[in-house]
């Protein structure tokens, strides 16, 4: 079957009275997402850089038959982070579902203003971020939380023709400041990224043990390899002028989008959480992932980063 084509049923919810918070919202994905959460009744806050763009799209989107609004924040930078999450708090103390659909791929190494790398901020910090700073609005809804996470994680080979898979690592001695991770000595762009999600992964395996006693569940989701900017940046250069029929495989943003909407709004899965999903197949992640230390230690990093 042609992957374009194939596409996971959305289920049929009721989201009436509730509110979903989407990042990435100008992306495909983001607006396929919005559009979804909103038909269903939702009341969306699309957390996007580019605000007057993304209304504009939004509003070609979903129309006039549901209810958005969009908070502007870049947040590969820590206010933005911050100031999205106050600003969103503020105005809606219940948040029901959190979707961190945020990401980005660079070709080449750069740090942000605050000094971590670029990869680590859009990647990682950013969900973490709000995640943390709405925890007390997702604990008041019992919410859940869903990441779009990428399968880089298992295997950072671009090009995976021969050999074994290569899963991203982490060298737990940088994970006391996040401005050493993914440094300048040996930097691969695509290792940086699947690092990045990586640390989303372990991130994620301990917020939802530490939530699940407030009824808030995490899980993180790969929605397959789909046909949105990000690819592009990801396609080897050798391989670029073949880019047309690279993207022609490849899943559409709606049949991506469907994937984290399930984790998101599926009554089957109240209550399920601590899991890595491959489309809609739990699926496992690299044994530094599950180490306690580890996860304990990122934690307490990344707290401590957002408490400036």
């Amino acid at each position: 079957m042609n992957a374009r084509r194939s596409h996971v049923a959305r289920p049929v919810v009721d989201l009436a009275g509730q509110v979903a918070v989407v990042t990435g919202a100008g992306g495909g994905m983001g607006r396929v997402l919005v559009e979804d959460l909103t038909r269903a009744g939702a009341h969306v806050v699309a957390v996007a850089r580019d605000a007057p763009r993304t209304e504009r799209l939004l509003r070609e989107t979903v129309g006039d038959h549901g209810r958005f609004e969009v908070v502007e924040a870049d947040l590969s930078l820590r206010h933005g982070v911050v100031d999205a999450a106050t600003a969103i708090g503020r105005r809606h103390p219940h948040v029901h579902v959190l979707v961190n659909n945020a990401g980005a791929h660079f070709p080449d190494r750069g740090l942000t203003p605050d000094g971590v790398e670029r990869h680590v901020a859009v990647d990682y910090l950013a969900a973490f971020g709000l995640t943390h700073l709405l925890r007390e609005n997702l604990v008041a809804a019992r919410g859940r939380v869903v990441h779009v996470a990428s399968d880089s994680l298992n295997d950072t080979r671009q090009v995976k023709l021969l050999g074994r898979a290569r899963p991203a690592d982490l060298d737990p001695a940088q994970l006391d400041d996040l401005t050493r991770v993914n440094p300048a000595d040996g930097f691969v762009a695509f290792e940086a990224y699947a690092r990045a999600k990586l640390l989303t992964i372990t991130s994620g395996y301990h917020l939802a043990r530490v939530l699940r006693p407030h009824g808030v569940t995490v899980n993180s989701v790969h929605p397959g390899i789909v046909a949105t900017g990000i690819v592009d940046d990801l396609v080897p250069a050798a391989l670029r002028p073949l880019g047309w029929l690279i993207r022609s495989g490849m899943r559409t943003p709606r049949d991506g989008a469907s994937a984290a909407l399930r984790l998101a709004t599926d009554p089957a899965l109240a209550g399920v959480t601590g899991r890595y999903y491959r489309r809609e197949v739990v699926a496992a992640t690299p044994a530094v992932s599950h180490d306690p230390a580890v996860q304990q230690r990122l934690h307490e990093v990344s707290v401590r980063w957002f408490a400036g």
